[in-house]
């Protein structure tokens, strides 16, 4: 679900809705986010936008003290003076991804997104590894290596998780 504020909207809702995203923005008070800012093109379609590429304006900090104040969106970055702030036109607040789309009033051409620092998993490929099975103790040990790229993976597995994984393999 979606909670949008509009500048100059008739929406009923709109106080309210301002209201939800600055207890929302407050809640981040002390934790890490990203930020990132993308141009918005030039067919309006925000859903085009790439936001999984890095780029230049994309950053992970820790912001202090987030307040919504009328309409402007207050905070300090990493705990450093001063105070940054961004007026909005819009805001719009996607609950289920927990991520607020600030639309600067300043800035119409582009649209800020923040979120929550999300854990990042990096994938390592084995191409039919050489594979070794063991018990320690009460878990499985499977142990996975790849000559080649000259790489280890020792895995501890449960007796619960180990019939997972069995399950997993034969539904394959």
């Amino acid at each position: 679900m979606n909670i949008i504020w509009q500048q100059n909207s008739n929406n009923p809702q709109n106080p309210e809705n301002l209201e939800a995203i600055a207890q929302w923005w407050s809640k981040l008070a002390d934790k890490e986010i990203t930020w990132q800012q993308r141009l918005i093109p030039e067919h309006q379609d925000i859903a085009a936008i790439d936001w999984e590429t890095e780029n230049n304006f994309d950053e992970k900090l820790t912001i202090s003290q987030p307040q919504l104040r009328g309409i402007t969106v207050y905070w300090y970055k990493n705990q450093q003076q001063p105070e940054r702030n961004i007026t909005a036109g819009k805001l719009e607040l996607d609950t289920e991804k927990q991520k607020l789309y600030i639309y600067p009033q300043s800035q119409p051409q582009v649209l800020i997104r923040v979120g929550l620092a999300e854990i990042v998993y990096h994938t390592i490929e084995l191409n039919n590894p050489s594979i070794v099975g063991g018990t320690v103790g009460e878990n499985y040990l499977l142990l996975l290596r790849d000559k080649t790229q000259k790489l280890e993976v020792k895995v501890s597995l449960s007796s619960e998780n180990l019939l997972k994984l069995l399950d997993s393999l034969k539904q394959k």
